[in-house]
């Protein structure tokens, strides 16, 4: 008899394991074929786009697109300007939450806890509430389609999600740690730098991913702040591939490929250490 039940029970978990297995793959294509559509209509035409193959791979491999992309639509300039305003914006916000977020978790000053509540303030403020008084302020600042009129507003709005994020990880962190310091002789940049930083890791990795996807992606401040050609991102110079009359689609999915490929080198390198984020927290109290 008990044979029989521990059979029915094995019978069980192996079909629970089957059907847990077909969802996890059902769910990784319908995540993933995006990515290769894509792919596939970076190298169609406009009639193989709409008409003949959609959804299909291409007939042709039309190496032709990337080539008008790297050359007519001055993609080159674009992507450059992304990636200098998106790496500036996450290592200063990086910088300054990590450095906040010590100072409201770790230090005791008068006025702490309203300094963290008015920074987390931010997360709730809409971007376009602010984009006129935010244009009047580069334009008295003289800071117009300058890096710096895109990098400024970047930080600002990413510093209070990373703040608090930063802020929540660092009270899981056991204070022995920098007490074992402190007693060593390590100063208070020294704890920072040393014992609180690489324990940040996790946490910082996952906020850099975030970040970067935020600055790589933002549109309407960057449609506001920016007028000159030389100085667009990406998400601006996509517009330009839509004609008056016509289109072409193939090129701007090639340039769509194009804008796609740093955000997933940025997972690849940094996917470890995002999967300990979210594990870290329970190891370390426990």
């Amino acid at each position: 008899m008990e044979r029989a039940v521990n059979s029915k029970t094995k019978n069980k978990l192996k079909f629970s394991n089957i059907f847990y297995r077909i969802c996890l793959w059902a769910y990784a294509i319908l995540s993933f074929y995006p990515i290769v559509w894509m792919i596939f209509y970076s190298f169609k035409n406009n009639d193989e786009i709409f008409v003949s193959n959609p959804f299909g791979p291409p007939t042709t491999l039309r190496l032709e697109n990337y080539f008008k992309a790297l050359t007519q639509y001055n993609v080159p300039k674009y992507f450059l300007n992304s990636v200098v305003v998106s790496i500036c914006t996450v290592a200063l916000t990086i910088l300054l939450a990590t450095m906040f977020a010590y100072a409201t978790a770790r230090m005791k000053w008068k006025g702490q806890n309203v300094a963290r509540i008015f920074v987390s303030i931010g997360m709730f403020i809409p971007v376009q509430s602010i984009l006129i008084p935010l244009a009047i302020l580069v334009r008295d600042l003289n800071l117009s389609n300058r890096y710096l009129s895109l990098i400024v507003p970047y930080t600002a709005f990413n510093l209070a999600f990373s703040s608090m994020v930063l802020y929540g990880f660092l009270r899981s962190i056991p204070i022995e740690l920098e007490e074992a310091a402190c007693i060593d002789g390590a100063g208070i940049f020294t704890t920072f730098s040393k014992i609180i930083v690489p324990n940040l890791k996790p946490a910082i990795s996952t906020l850099i991913i975030f970040t970067f996807l935020q600055a790589w992606n933002e549109f309407p401040i960057a449609l506001i702040l920016i007028t000159e050609e030389s100085m667009k991102t990406l998400p601006l110079g996509l517009l330009f591939f839509q004609g008056q009359f016509t289109t072409d689609w193939g090129a701007m999915g090639a340039a769509m490929a194009i804008a796609s490929l740093p955000t997933v080198i940025m997972y690849v390198f940094f996917s470890n250490q995002v999967e300990k984020a979210l594990t870290i927290g329970g190891a370390v109290k426990g």
